[in-house]
């Protein structure tokens, strides 16, 4: 595994487990984060355009509330979280 894997692996890590978290604090207090951590960086390291949609609806998620979240991300983040 080279350097360049590695980046790519935590890039994933790091913005999978963002996404995840915030899912759970927005919408579902018992939802298996490590689980949807673990499902998110396997898909997004295998498939670049999940990858990519996954980036995507993590900037959108950034630094907004839940309620304006779900109105605003809701297309940028579908088929990344249930």
């Amino acid at each position: 595994m080279g350097c360049g894997d590695t980046v790519d692996e935590v890039t994933n890590s790091i913005t999978c487990g963002e996404v995840c978290e915030r899912y759970s604090d927005c919408f579902d207090a018992d939802y298996d984060v490590d689980g949807c951590t673990d499902r998110c960086e396997n898909d997004a390291t295998a498939n670049e355009d999940k990858e990519r949609r996954m980036e995507i609806c993590d900037a959108c998620l950034d630094d907004r509330s839940c309620t304006d979240a779900t109105f605003t991300c809701t297309d940028d983040c579908i088929g990344i979280v249930p």
